[in-house]
Formats: structure tokens, sequence, C-alpha cells
């Protein structure tokens, strides 16, 4: 995502597209849902995810335990 894309005042979950060190919105919203605990994450802090399965993960600890439980 880049400071072109942000939608301000956007409220609800947002869906997007996960890309290799970014992300496209492709529907506006102010957060996405942790695929493995549930938690909102606001745009502004979202750090982790994954590509190949296009989720988005609360912490490098929900990152890993999403990878050790498709292993």
């Amino acid at each position: 995502m880049n400071r072109l894309e942000r939608n301000f005042g956007a409220k609800g979950e947002a869906q997007l597209k996960y890309l290799d060190g970014e992300y496209t919105v492709l529907v506006a919203g102010s957060y996405v849902v942790c695929a493995v605990t549930g938690q909102r994450i606001s745009l502004e802090d979202l750090r982790y995810w994954s590509v190949e399965q296009q989720e988005a993960y609360a912490s490098p600890e929900a990152a890993s335990e999403r990878y050790r439980l498709k292993s």
C-alpha cells in the first residue's frame, strides 16, 4: 500500500490482495482479521501476511502457528 491508496475514514473490514512486501486495497476498510486469532488488525499495524495463503496475521507467532498447522 502506498500513500495514495489510503482511505482515511473508511470503516469496516478491508479486503486486500497481499503481495511481496506490500498489499493492494480491493475494498476500503480500516482493519483486517487475523486468520489465526480472529483479532482485528488496523491497516496501519498490519505487518505480517501470507502471499500464498492470502491471509493476514496479528503477530509473527500467529504466522508461525498457521505455518505449523499447514505442515
